[in-house]
């Protein structure tokens, strides 16, 4: 059997039905870094989409779909991403009897590891191709001429001026890795906000300086969000970080302190 390291010991690729496969994440992880307590200055949802996910129906024949599944900001655990992709793949080898059993199983044992409640929507293949793909709205920060060397978290490149604005801006450029496994996360950003104006050129390079970043996701959209409050003191403030897939899976985590978020479809690179 195939194996692969995880969480820095040698997994096995289990093919049967297993739900301890699961591992989690304390959200304090990352939050405790940053100084939050349990007053949140935001409200927010990671969205994964699962696109390897397959089991067999009653007769032994394979199902394949896509899974949507959404984490609550609240919930008192993430899941370890490498976890998430092998217990994905244990429902392979495994017999549900339909669509909903598979969907009442994901989101029980989602919901018991994040230890909140977990959403979970199976589009089956005849949805397939209403899938669509979309791209941010707004300002592209990444038509700036910078120059820059700073690869390690900056936040000295944050800067704001009095005059008010309304302003929408997104880059492609985002980077981290991974504090489980070591390996890159590459992502767009999107930071909607209502405050004094943010300089573009600064912001720009605050967002690089995550290329040799280590953090999970959701504590990289948290701390970006964090900074930029701290920092540039906006009124209103959204981060809308969209990952690229790795593993059959990609995650989306949304924080904001006005709006809720209104996803239209993955980006080409997920």
């Amino acid at each position: 059997m195939l194996t692969e390291w995880s969480l820095g010991k040698k997994t096995e690729y289990v093919q049967t039905y297993s739900p301890n496969l699961l591992f989690p994440v304390p959200r304090t992880l990352g939050r405790d870094k940053i100084n939050l307590g349990t007053s949140l200055p935001f409200t927010g949802v990671d969205i994964w989409n699962g696109f390897e996910l397959s089991w067999l129906n009653s007769k032994g024949k394979p199902e394949i779909a896509i899974a949507e599944f959404q984490f609550p900001y609240s919930t008192t655990n993430i899941i370890e991403s490498k976890s998430f992709k092998l217990y994905l793949n244990s429902f392979n080898q495994s017999k549900f009897n339909s669509f909903d059993e598979v969907r009442e199983s994901l989101t029980r044992d989602l919901s018991n590891t994040a230890q909140g409640p977990v959403s979970v929507k199976i589009i089956s293949f005849s949805e397939f191709n209403k899938q669509k793909i979309s791209d941010f709205s707004g300002t592209n920060l990444d038509n700036l001429d910078i120059q820059i060397d700073t690869y390690q978290l900056d936040t000295n490149f944050l800067t704001s001026q009095g005059v008010q604005v309304e302003e929408t801006l997104f880059s492609h450029l985002l980077k981290s890795n991974c504090m489980a496994t070591g390996q890159p996360d590459w992502g767009s950003v999107l930071i909607r906000y209502k405050g004094p104006k943010i300089d573009h050129s600064g912001l720009l390079k605050y967002i690089i300086s995550y290329r040799n970043h280590v953090g999970f996701a959701e504590h990289c959209t948290e701390r970006m969000y964090c900074d930029i409050q701290q920092k540039c003191n906006p009124k209103c403030l959204t981060i809308d970080i969209r990952y690229t897939r790795r593993g059959g899976l990609d995650i989306n985590p949304f924080r904001s302190n006005f709006e809720t978020p209104t996803f239209t479809g993955r980006q080409a690179r997920q």
